[in-house]
């Protein structure tokens, strides 16, 4: 006989049984089988305390379900962000002072030109185009308060 020691042979034992699922999770992919139903309307039964399809009548997995509505939920959020960011760019170059608003409904005519309150020309907006030229509105009043006293 040999010295060799006796390796026990696991048939004795019985069958070792592989579970194809345990080896399709440890490669990363479900048990669960894929549907072709996205699952679009969900029912959430609280009686049953389950959720299922209303167009497959099929139970949906509680996590699916969260997943759904997460997407949903952040969707909906992004949808409100991008809204929010462009009302805030279109606010901010909106015209806010009344003259401003004023001379831009003048210009808009298409054959009529606002005319200078002080010398009767006309305001193109070609001559405001590239700045305007400003002063003391101190200076300017007291400048007219002036011009009425020599007047009356």
């Amino acid at each position: 006989m040999s010295d060799a020691p006796i390796e026990p042979q696991e048939y004795l034992y019985g069958v070792k049984v592989v579970q194809i699922e345990d080896i399709r999770v440890a490669r990363g992919m479900t048990r669960r089988p894929a549907s072709s139903c996205r699952h679009k309307q969900l029912v959430y039964d609280e009686k049953e305390r389950r959720v299922w399809c209303s167009d497959c009548e099929a139970e949906v997995e509680p996590f699916d379900a969260f997943t759904n509505l997460v997407e949903k939920f952040s969707a909906a959020a992004s949808r409100i962000n991008r809204r929010s960011a462009e009302l805030a760019e279109a606010e901010k170059f909106q015209i806010r002072s009344r003259a401003a608003k004023v001379m831009d409904e003048a210009w808009r005519s298409t054959k009529m030109a606002p005319l200078c309150p002080h010398c009767n020309t006309a305001i193109l907006p070609e001559d405001v185009a590239g700045g305007v030229a400003s002063t003391s509105k101190a200076l300017v009043a007291a400048a007219r308060k002036r011009q009425q006293t020599t007047k009356s």
